[in-house]
C-alpha cells in the first residue's frame, strides 16, 4: 500500500472544499420531474436536462417496461458478438428519421458518441476545428484522434475563419468543424448558418453536438440545423437519449450511411461497449413519438413560455444573466463558494439547483445554472422566481 498516494488523495479533497469547487450529490427519493422530493421535502426542480418532461411520464416508463419484459434486462454483449436486437435497429432507423439522416449509430452515451466519433474517420492527415467551449466529450474524443488540431473562439466567426485558412494552407486533407449545437454551461446557439456557409467555402465537414437541443429546439424539435435555418446541411450530429428524449441514457450518432457504416468496424466505444439495454431503447422510442407529435409541439411550447417568464423575472430582479432564448438560463456569480452558499440557500428555501464552478466552467466564471422544462407548471416557474428572488436579495446578491 502506498499511503503517500491515499495522503495526496486526501489533500486534493480539502483544497476542493477549501476552494468552493466540491459538487455535492443531492439525493432524490423519488422519479424526475418538476419537483422531487430530497430529505423527505419537495421541492422544484430548476437542476434537471429533462426537457419535455417526459423522464416521469407514464408512458415512457410502461414503454420501457414492456421492452424488458419482451426482449430481457441486457444482453451481456456487445453488439457485433450478439448484442443487436431488432429494438436497435428500430432506434436507429427512428432517430436518423426524425432528425433527417440516412442511418443512426448507438452508444451506451453521448460521451461515448463523441468519443468515438472522430478517431474512425479521421487521420493525421486531416484536421478538425473545435469550438474552445465544446462539451468535455467533445475535447476528448478529439484529443483521442490523430488528426490535427484547431481551436477558435466560442461563437467567433472571423477566427473560425482563420482557422479554416490555416488548416487549408498547412496541406489538411479532411477538415471537420466541431461544435455543439447549444453550449451546456450558456445557453447559447452556436452560429451554424454561417458555420455552414463558411463550410461551404472551404470544402469543410461538420459535426454538431445537439444533446441541449434533440426534441425541444427548432421546427418539430430537430434540433439547431432546423432552428438556423440550415436543416440537412450538417455532416453528423450527435445527441442523447438522456435529456429531453426521455431522459434515461444512451447516445447516438446520425450521419450518411457509408460513414455510419465505418463508425461500426471502427468506434471503439461502440465496439467494446455492451448494447444499450432494452428498457432504454423502448422507453426513447416512446419518447420520439411524443416528440413528433402535436403533444410535442405543445410541450416545446411550454418550454419556451416558462423560459421567458422565468428569465424575466430574474431580469427585472437585477441579476447578471447570459442572455439567450434556451432554456439553460446561466445567473452569474463568478466566485465558486457564492454559487455554492447559492444553491444550498435555494435548496433550503425549495428549489433544487446546481453551483457550477471550475473545472466545468473557466476559472472566476462560477454560476448557478437553471433549467426550464415542460414538466413545470406556469404557478411553478413563478413560484420558483420568487424563491430564487429571496435568496438572492438575502446573500445580497441583488
Amino acid at each position: 500500500m502506498d499511503l503517500h498516494f491515499y495522503q495526496r488523495v486526501e489533500s486534493e479533497l480539502q483544497a476542493l472544499g477549501q476552494a468552493g469547487l466540491l459538487k455535492p450529490e443531492r439525493i432524490l427519493s423519488s422519479p424526475q420531474g418538476g419537483s422531487v422530493q430530497i430529505a423527505g421535502r419537495d421541492v422544484f426542480n430548476l437542476s434537471a436536462n429533462n426537457y419535455l418532461g417526459l423522464a416521469n411520464d407514464p408512458r415512457i416508463v410502461d414503454a420501457a417496461i414492456e421492452a424488458t419484459r419482451k426482449w430481457g434486462a441486457g444482453l451481456a454483449s456487445v453488439r457485433f458478438i450478439c448484442g443487436t436486437q431488432s429494438i436497435h435497429k428500430e432506434l436507429e432507423q427512428e432517430i436518423a428519421s426524425y432528425l433527417g439522416f440516412e442511418d443512426a449509430i448507438l452508444f451506451a452515451a453521448a460521451f461515448d458518441a463523441n468519443g468515438g466519433v472522430f478517431e474512425p474517420l479521421l487521420a493525421d492527415q486531416d484536421a478538425i476545428v473545435s469550438d474552445s467551449l465544446n462539451h468535455a466529450s467533445i475535447i476528448d474524443g478529439v484529443r483521442l484522434s490523430k488528426a490535427r488540431r484547431y481551436r477558435f473562439a466560442t461563437n467567433d466567426m472571423d477566427a473560425l475563419e482563420q482557422s479554416l485558412r490555416q488548416a487549408r494552407a498547412e496541406g489538411a486533407r479532411t477538415i471537420l468543424i466541431a461544435t455543439d449545437g447549444v453550449f451546456s454551461m450558456d445557453g447559447t446557439i452556436a452560429q451554424l448558418d454561417a458555420i455552414v456557409h463558411l463550410a461551404k467555402r472551404f470544402e469543410a465537414l461538420t459535426l454538431v453536438d445537439d444533446c441541449h437541443a434533440t426534441g425541444f429546439v427548432g421546427a418539430h424539435g430537430q434540433g439547431t440545423a432546423s432552428k438556423c435555418g440550415v436543416a440537412g446541411q450538417i455532416d453528423i450530429v450527435t445527441g442523447t437519449f438522456g435529456k429531453a428524449l426521455g431522459g434515461a441514457m444512451g447516445g447516438f450518432i446520425v450521419a450518411k450511411k457509408p460513414v455510419v457504416d465505418l463508425l461500426r468496424q471502427r468506434a471503439r466505444p461502440y465496439l467494446f461497449s455492451n448494447s444499450l439495454t432494452p428498457g432504454v431503447c423502448g422507453a426513447s422510442l416512446a419518447a420520439i413519438g411524443i416528440a413528433r407529435s402535436a403533444e410535442g409541439d405543445a410541450r416545446r411550447a411550454r418550454i419556451e413560455a416558462n423560459a421567458i417568464a422565468f428569465r424575466a423575472r430574474l431580469a427585472g430582479a437585477g441579476f447578471d444573466l447570459v442572455p439567450g432564448d434556451h432554456p439553460i438560463i446561466p445567473l452569474m456569480l463568478y466566485e465558486a463558494p457564492l454559487a455554492q452558499r447559492m444553491a444550498n440557500e435555494l435548496l433550503e428555501a425549495g428549489v433544487l439547483t446546481t453551483g457550477f464552478s471550475y473545472p466545468v466552467v473557466p476559472h472566476d466564471k462560477a454560476r448557478i445554472r437553471m433549467q426550464m422544462s415542460a414538466a413545470l407548471t406556469t404557478e411553478q416557474v413563478h413560484q420558483a422566481a420568487d424563491i430564487v428572488v429571496a435568496a438572492g436579495k438575502k446573500l445580497e446578491i441583488i
